[in-house]
């Protein structure tokens, strides 16, 4: 069925689906930094940033189905270490974790034009990745500046997997749980890739499956716990991974 209805689909996709998220992309921006400045920008982030979310998959379409929502509760703080897999994973965890995320992003995110600004008025943190110095500062503001209810997204592989195996992970989303004294919830996406591979336009609509699990806490752990830290995250996402990519 997939192969009969891909090509008709590639041209509601160029025709319609992205001509309506750059429209609504560009939309949805500006509408966070009016009222993250008007009003504040975790008002701003929840309404707009989780509908846009929200919006673009219902337009793919995509269907969402959460497993564990009750671990993230909205009164905590949280780390957030997800796999990646597909740009998808943005819209599934923005709009379906039902966090106050914040994503810790690459500083050089913030020149794309509407994009960037919007991001930084929302709160989101822009971080030097060769400069862990000013990557823990920037981290360190922001959540002394935005308060408590907050959720900072990280994807610690680093880069999509292009074929759904977990990459190594890398230490700074870890580093920052211990710093910061905050647990680490760790998710995982199913499904996402074969809704949208990693390094391809080949969008197709699908389902994904959000699974939230338990947070791991880190009050008490120091820097030595680091290793045994990612290890049980890398555990803890990779179960719920299906078994050929365990």
């Amino acid at each position: 069925m997939k192969k009969i209805l891909f090509w008709p689909y590639q041209v509601y996709m160029w025709l319609i689906f992205l001509p309506v998220v750059i429209v609504l992309t560009l939309l949805f921006s500006l509408l966070t930094v009016i009222f993250a400045t008007l009003v504040n920008p975790g008002f701003a982030s929840r309404t707009f940033a989780v509908n846009w979310a929200r919006l673009v998959a219902w337009l793919t379409p995509i269907r969402v189905q959460v497993e564990g929502g009750g671990h993230a509760k909205r009164n905590r703080s949280y780390i957030v270490a997800s796999n990646h897999q597909s740009m998808y994973d943005i819209l599934v965890v923005y709009g379906w974790l039902r966090l106050d995320l914040k994503w810790v992003m690459k500083m050089e995110l913030r020149k794309i034009p509407g994009i960037g600004i919007g991001c930084e008025k929302a709160g989101h943190i822009f971080i030097k990745r060769r400069n862990p110095k000013q990557a823990s500062q920037a981290i360190t503001d922001a959540l002394s500046r935005l308060g408590e209810g907050i959720g900072l997204l990280f994807f610690p592989e680093g880069t999509r997997s292009l074929d759904g195996h977990l990459l190594p992970f890398k230490k700074g989303a870890f580093r920052t749980a211990i710093d910061q004294q905050l647990p680490l919830l760790p998710v995982t996406l199913v499904g996402t890739r074969d809704i949208l591979p990693a390094k391809s336009l080949r969008l197709f609509p699908g389902s994904a499956r959000l699974v939230i699990h338990p947070p791991i806490e880190t009050a008490g752990m120091t820097p030595e716990d680091l290793e045994q830290l990612m290890a049980q995250a890398r555990l803890t996402i990779t179960s719920a991974m299906p078994p050929e990519l365990q």
